[in-house]
């Protein structure tokens, strides 16, 4: 017997006992027929067998995220069970030390993807079962009402069963760590080292599949009213006194998730009234019929919602990715005529100005307090905006699980189309609260005969005009994205777009400011920025790039726009031959 038949052996012994063990019936039926086919000879059933166990799948900051199916290596209900053990486990033993005596508390939310309920609903007995006080909510409801709740609840622990805006074959495992676990600026946060290594270690330790005991009941399943305290609470962000206007016509989709009754309910509820949902995408469907991939970032995505307000004549778009924790804008842009999608960027500073307007408007003649902050490759508009409001401003790791962490947080955002604009009531980006804000300051523009363009522009009069870019090479093999870092490093690029590199900065090394994370950060004599980093949740490599363009007046936007775009296809061009592409 060769080794490649031993070890063909060995995978097909594993891939029984995991079939005889796996309580759910659908996936041991799909795995006694992938033993077949492979035992056949099948080449794309040994390639799916071998992944499937290859490894376990790894908890971390993300939780777990992977494609649904039996194996060590995927989603299903043995992986989810020991999770739970393990962030049971965790949870008690951190709640013990910080309060002795106290019983842990924690609440469970799913979306409507495939086995989201039964993840949630095992989730809840295993809770239980250890001693935990659990709620359930009640349906399929946005990640952002789970994020909520953990604070509204005073809870310790919070479980998210969603795979956000991924393929529709995945499906994952978010945490939120609350009130005994953390400190107060992170309650209600996702998960952050250490405590994902910590919790991965509890879970490793988990004994036999047959150990972990389930409860019969005992957890309180949510009554719908927490939802109406969210859509409460979301829609009395308004500022009805400084921002009035609510004359807008809105085109919504969220996206085949479970965000469209929420948001509706909630804009309406905020005033906004003339809301039209893309009938299409409204109601949660875990197939995503009609789009390639379910993210409004992804060419095509907004293709059914744009047709619907061209036709109807609305005055913007907005869009909620499955989960609706986060949001798109488009609109009809004055310069070409033409609907388009604004660069979450955009909409940031939009949003951030609109914070600072609130605040001015309703503020005393007390010095300014609390912090706005953006990930690292976000751009840095916002810190100008920021500064010279008076507000302070800091700079994260990407991750909304590092923005919501900051202490004396107003208004945080990630460009990956995040916001965050009521950390008191969700410390997490909610692309429903921040729907809302959107239409307040859209309202008050057209109030004043303008567009969201026109305010864009007098931030770029004041701070200079910020254009930003992506590059996205995905891989198949995740080695090759540590050998394009290495490339990097090894033979770091000595100027982007005709400008120095003056700045090169290893993120791998950490700061005073930011703990360490796979990435490289290079900005020019000329403030073109480029930042180069692994996903962390997706096989590919993501390469952010901005530069800054100097404005003095309105006449000189349009040159300055195609100043800009000519400079960042430079960058482009010198960022892919860095790669080696």
């Amino acid at each position: 017997m060769t080794s490649n038949d031993a070890a063909f052996e060995q995978l097909i012994t594993d891939a029984r006992l995991w079939a005889s063990q796996d309580p759910d019936p659908a996936t041991s039926a799909e795995l006694t027929e992938l033993m077949e086919l492979a035992g056949s000879g099948d080449a794309a059933a040994i390639q799916e067998l071998g992944d499937s166990f290859n490894g376990t799948l790894q908890f971390g900051t993300a939780g777990l995220r992977a494609a649904l199916g039996p194996g060590p290596n995927r989603m299903n209900r043995v992986v989810v069970r020991r999770a739970a053990a393990g962030l049971a486990a965790f949870l008690t033993e951190t709640v013990e030390a910080a309060s002795p005596g106290t019983r842990p508390r924690a609440v469970v939310g799913f979306d409507a993807r495939y086995n989201s309920d039964i993840f949630a609903q095992e989730t809840a007995a295993i809770f239980t079962a250890a001693g935990i006080e659990t709620f359930l909510m009640p349906a399929a409801l946005p990640t952002p009402l789970l994020a909520y709740a953990v604070r509204n609840l005073d809870c310790d622990g919070g479980v998210m069963v969603t795979a956000s805006h991924n393929p529709p074959q995945d499906n994952g495992y978010k945490v939120y760590l609350g009130r005994h676990a953390v400190s107060e600026s992170g309650r209600g946060s996702q998960i952050v080292a250490p405590y994902d290594a910590e919790i991965a270690e509890k879970i490793q330790a988990v004994g036999a599949l047959e150990s972990i005991e389930l409860a019969d009941g005992g957890w309180t399943v949510l009554p719908t009213s927490i939802a109406s305290d969210y859509e409460s609470a979301m829609a009395s962000l308004v500022d009805r006194e400084h921002f009035p206007a609510r004359d807008l016509k809105i085109v919504l989709t969220p996206m085949h998730g479970v965000g469209g009754e929420t948001a509706v309910s909630v804009l309406n509820a905020a005033g906004f009234t003339d809301v039209t949902l893309v009938a299409e995408q409204a109601q949660p469907d875990p197939d995503f019929p009609t789009v390639a991939f379910p993210n409004p970032e992804e060419p095509g995505a907004l293709d059914l919602a744009l047709a619907a307000a061209a036709e109807s004549g609305a005055d913007i778009v907005l869009a909620n990715d499955p989960d609706a924790d986060r949001a798109a804008v488009a609109a009809l842009d004055p310069d070409t005529g033409a609907w388009r999608m604004l660069r979450g960027d955009e909409v940031g500073a939009l949003l951030g100005a609109h914070v600072v307007a609130r605040l001015t408007a309703s503020a005393s003649d007390e010095p300014h307090s609390g912090v706005f902050a953006n990930s690292i490759v976000s751009s840095r508009l916002l810190s100008r905006i920021a500064a010279a409001a008076g507000y302070a401003h800091e700079e994260t790791l990407t991750g909304f699980k590092w923005i919501s962490r900051v202490p004396g947080l107003i208004y945080g955002y990630e460009e990956a189309l995040g916001y965050c604009v009521a950390p008191g009531l969700v410390r997490d980006k909610d692309g429903i609260s921040a729907a809302v804000l959107i239409a307040e300051f859209a309202a008050a523009a057209k109030a004043e005969g303008r567009t969201i363009f026109d305010t864009l522009d007098d931030l770029y009069l004041v701070h200079g005009l910020h254009a930003s870019d992506q590059l996205s090479i995905r891989v198949a093999d995740l080695g090759l994205l540590d050998a394009m870092m290495n490339r990097l490093r090894v033979n770091p690029p000595e100027a982007f777009g005709g400008s120095a590199v003056e700045v090169f900065t290893d993120l791998a090394e950490g700061s005073d400011a930011l703990p360490p994370t796979d990435g490289l950060l290079y900005l020019t004599r000329d403030l073109t920025r480029v930042i180069i980093r692994p996903s962390g949740t997706e096989p590919k490599l993501k390469c952010y790039l901005e530069v800054i363009q100097a404005v003095e007046s309105a006449a000189e936007l349009p040159a300055a726009r195609q100043a800009a775009r000519t400079s960042l296809d430079e960058v482009l061009g010198d960022v892919r031959e860095a790669l080696g592409l």
